[in-house]
């Protein structure tokens, strides 16, 4: 694990290193540099898998012809590695994972790409063919920014890497800032930035001869599947802990993040009976009691027999990480989760180098309230126009506020958001801030109208267009993989992380895992209104029932609460009209009534002034220093 950054064209020396300077939170135990040619690779290294020199990166064939800079864990590297010592023709001098992936490419081009297994952001140079290639992993694990100026290709882990360069610009793309407002955070391919990207996942990039070209090495199929149930549960068992199993392969400390639902809760199990000594499982815990999992994480360490580590978190630890947040993600994300993740990460970094985590068990399975509401969606149209309108959407509107973790009340207002939505955006629409007529309120009226003919939806349009075989539930599923898990959840994780040199995998995404569960009918993961019907099944004598069964309940901070109190004059002052108004985007007005109706306890706008607290801290730290 670790962070890379390059370029190929103009620059020098002091410029690659002013880019790996920029990240070298994600790689504090080594660093390297090529320079040659116009060309620079540069890596921070966290060491993983062969600690010793031989694993120095950027790393070279054994001619110096072929330089690679990695980012991320292979897992199937040593069947690679065995394939490739058949032929005779490779001498390795390493035992890592990165030298594996030189020869493959030596060996097979470009197509060495879809024979690896693992989580992975890579920048390859062939001196021979003058060429440059960017790859991305399978499911987007790994984050991989790139943009051209001045016919020169910049590229890194992370934006700020790239901005780091002197010939990068910083010109706000409006159109993202339209999207951000919707989405949370801006989906792949763009970015905040105009001219900056993206790469998209299971996606290489090619730049020779000064031009550029993209090309997909891998695409998930809901081609179904006539399995049968039972066979169903044993292939997922099957797969899940080979997943697990492939994924405790490190030469550093490992261990196990525990939220107390039945995701981690499986990760774990599967560890376990994987290890042979006690695995080392970690949670933390709130003082709110609607907000804290710990006595849930407790019970699967208990049951478990795990050596488990958990910390009780106040409200200071968190509101003293708030103001800093820009200082970690170089781009607006209104994911008041990055709190806690950046705490458990910080607190599991104190005894190991590498965690296991339960991300990706959710968009797999159904696994979100979201999905059941769609079905209730159906219901809800029956329902004569006006009578939803004239009482159940007026009695709605009419409850109070809460401020306990997604309340009754904050989800019946979110459901009749999207309620009368088209259906391919109805989700979206749950998930984020600011619906249209709510941007529309928020926008300037001269900022507006250069985006109002915009299409918001366009990534979720192109989704939809790539899975146009699927039927709608599996499109939703798709859609959940390519945005909501992979621009906010992983990146959220990978962020918070890497801030404290922590690997994270992710055993369900599995790409192998991802493309058997797809296959699989749509009941089998939604059946009625049992989310994770299947997993459940298969995890109903590997767990206790009480875990098995536990309603979805997030990863959050009481944010509600403490706008109200603890946080309101700081969200006060970030929002003051003279910040508004220096930022020339958005009407004060409105989102001073949004304030006042949350402070008064009228409305519960913790979701829409979060985003704006996040993009305001953000464009103060990034766009106007």
């Amino acid at each position: 694990m670790c962070g890379i950054a390059g370029f190929v064209g103009q620059g020098n020396q002091e410029d690659l290193a002013k880019m790996i300077l920029a990240i070298e939170y994600r790689g504090p135990d080594d660093r390297g540099f090529l320079w040659r040619d116009n060309v620079g690779l540069a890596q921070c290294r966290l060491s993983i898998i062969d600690l010793t020199p031989a694993g120095h990166q950027p790393m070279s064939n054994h001619r110096g012809d072929i330089w690679l800079a990695f980012n991320g864990e292979i897992y199937n590297f040593q069947e690679l590695k065995s394939e490739l010592e058949r032929l005779g023709k490779y001498q390795f001098k390493s035992k890592s994972d990165t030298e594996v992936i030189i020869y493959l490419y030596e060996e097979f081009g470009e197509s060495a790409f879809s024979k690896m297994d693992g989580m992975f952001a890579l920048a390859l140079y062939d001196f021979r063919l003058k060429k440059m290639i960017l790859a991305r992993d399978r499911l987007g694990k790994k984050p991989l920014y790139w943009g051209i100026f001045n016919e020169t290709l910049i590229f890194g882990s992370e934006l700020k890497a790239i901005l780091a360069h002197r010939s990068s610009k910083k010109e706000l793309n409006l159109e993202s800032l339209n999207k951000y407002l919707l989405y949370d955070y801006v989906p792949t391919p763009q970015t905040i930035f105009k001219n900056i990207h993206k790469l998209e996942p299971a996606t290489y990039l090619v730049w020779q001869g000064g031009r550029m070209e993209k090309k997909r090495f891998w695409q998930l199929s809901f081609s179904p599947s006539k399995i049968n149930f039972k066979e169903a549960i044993g292939e997922l068992e099957r797969l899940i802990d080979n997943g697990v199993k492939e994924r405790l392969m490190a030469d550093v400390p490992l261990g196990i993040f525990l939220s107390g639902g039945i995701d981690s809760g499986a990760v774990a199990y599967f560890a376990q009976k994987n290890s042979g000594q006690k695995i080392k499982t970690f949670s933390i815990g709130f003082e709110e009691s609607s907000f804290d999992e710990s006595v849930y994480a407790r019970k699967i360490s208990d049951f478990l027999k795990t050596e488990h580590y958990h910390q009780v978190l106040t409200a200071k630890d968190s509101l003293d990480l708030i103001p800093n947040l820009a200082d970690f993600i170089d781009e607006p994300l209104a994911d008041p989760s990055v709190i806690p993740t950046y705490l458990l990460s910080k607190f599991t970094k104190n005894y190991v180098t590498v965690a296991l985590g339960g991300d990706g068990g959710d968009e797999l399975f159904a696994g979100y309230p979201t999905f059941q509401a769609e079905k209730l969606v159906g219901w809800y149209r029956k329902i004569p126009s006006p009578v939803r309108k004239l009482i159940i959407e007026k009695i709605i509107n009419q409850l109070p506020a809460s401020e306990k973790n997604f309340s009754w009340e904050f989800k019946l207002k979110k459901f009749l958001e999207g309620a009368n939505q088209k259906n391919q955006y109805r989700h979206q629409d749950w998930l984020g801030s600011f619906d249209r007529p709510n941007r529309e309120k928020l926008i300037l009226p001269g900022v507006w109208r250069e985006l109002k003919e915009k299409n918001e939806y366009e990534e979720i349009d192109g989704y939809f267009k790539e899975s146009g075989g699927f039927d709608f539930n599996n499109q939703l599923l798709y859609l959940y993989l390519r945005t909501y898990l992979m621009d906010q959840v992983l990146v959220k994780v990978d962020r918070m992380s890497m801030s404290v040199a922590l690997e994270v995998r992710a055993p369900f995404l599995d790409y192998q895992l991802v493309e058997f569960v797809s296959s699989l009918p749509f009941n089998y993961k939604l059946n009625g209104l049992t989310t994770k019907y299947i997993f459940k099944k298969l995890m109903a004598d590997k767990l206790p029932s009480s875990i098995v069964n536990r309603a979805k309940k997030g990863f959050g901070v009481p944010l509600a609460r403490w706008l109200k109190n603890e946080l309101k004059d700081w969200c006060d002052e970030i929002l003051a009209e003279a910040e508004i108004v220096k930022g020339g985007l958005f009407n004060f007005s409105f989102i001073n009534k949004l304030k006042q109706d949350h402070f008064s306890g009228r409305e519960d706008n913790h979701k829409k002034l979060w985003n704006l607290v996040i993009w305001q801290l953000w464009q103060n730290k990034w766009l106007r220093k």
